[in-house]
């Protein structure tokens, strides 16, 4: 396996590096032989079928590529990674891959996504590891004892077309009012059940999702992201439903208490 970090050496997205042939096809198929679980978008309009497993595929690659973790076999003629996805019985999945016989195409040619125990997989001197994206456990859960920082006039001024309607249509007073209470109601919330908050890794960083409710106690709106500082929290942002679930994919499947695609 080549050394860690060296990402300059692979192609920036998944696409480019390989040519999948029906792509909606191979995500289908992927689809079908990993463990069940809803892949499709339900808030927001989705470019293609399958589409938060299309962005799990896509960045995973991509922190594969940061760790330097693919294994080719000792001819160079193939290709392997680990997905970080398994079968219903828990059986890991890796992209399987050929040089292409085409000049005209990407360098490499998706022929499987193989289990474990695939022959084909023998011929590989070792089989790479998932993506890795937790440096301190710590980051995973919400340190009640440091002090949440919000600027919620600035998080509605940069985000109101992310809210559903009628909060869209309101003035940015009224709306800055509801959310502050429906931030409050998340505070209290992950007080009570750590699993409240949510990780999700973007652009290098683990944040944590809260949940927004803004009409219903038990139906979040929104998410909204805290990034941790030195001494306090720091709301940076909030997400639709289906962004954040993209996010916090690329970790592990979410806690359904809130955060569900």
């Amino acid at each position: 396996m080549a050394t860690v970090g060296d990402a300059s050496r692979w192609p920036e997205s998944l696409w480019d590096l390989a040519f999948f042939p029906s792509r909606e096809q191979r995500l289908q198929n992927l689809a079908d032989t990993a463990e069940r679980e809803d892949w499709e978008y339900h808030n927001s309009y989705a470019p293609g079928p399958l589409p938060v497993l299309f962005n799990f595929l896509e960045y995973t690659y991509r922190r594969l590529a940061e760790e330097e973790k693919f294994v080719m076999t000792p001819q160079g003629d193939a290709l392997v990674y680990n997905t970080g996805l398994v079968t219903p019985y828990q059986e890991p999945i890796f992209a399987y891959f050929e040089l292409n016989q085409n000049p005209d195409q990407q360098q490499w040619y998706h022929n499987n996504w193989l289990k474990k125990s695939d022959w084909l997989l023998g011929k590989f001197p070792q089989l790479p590891d998932m993506a890795s994206y937790i440096d301190d456990p710590k980051k995973l859960v919400l340190d009640l004892n440091k002090e949440l920082q919000v600027n919620v006039e600035h998080i509605v001024a940069d985000n109101k077309e992310r809210f559903p309607e009628p909060y869209r249509s309101m003035n940015d007073f009224q709306l800055v009012q509801v959310v502050k209470g429906a931030l409050d109601t998340a505070k209290e919330r992950v007080r009570r059940n750590y699993k409240t908050a949510v990780p999700q890794y973007y652009r290098g960083r683990i944040q944590l999702l809260l949940p927004l409710c803004l009409s219903d106690p038990s139906k979040a709106d929104l998410a909204i992201t805290i990034e941790q500082g030195e001494y306090a929290y720091r709301a940076a942002t909030c997400l639709t439903l289906d962004m954040a679930y993209n996010n916090a994919r690329q970790l592990a499947r979410p806690d359904r208490d809130w955060l569900q695609p």
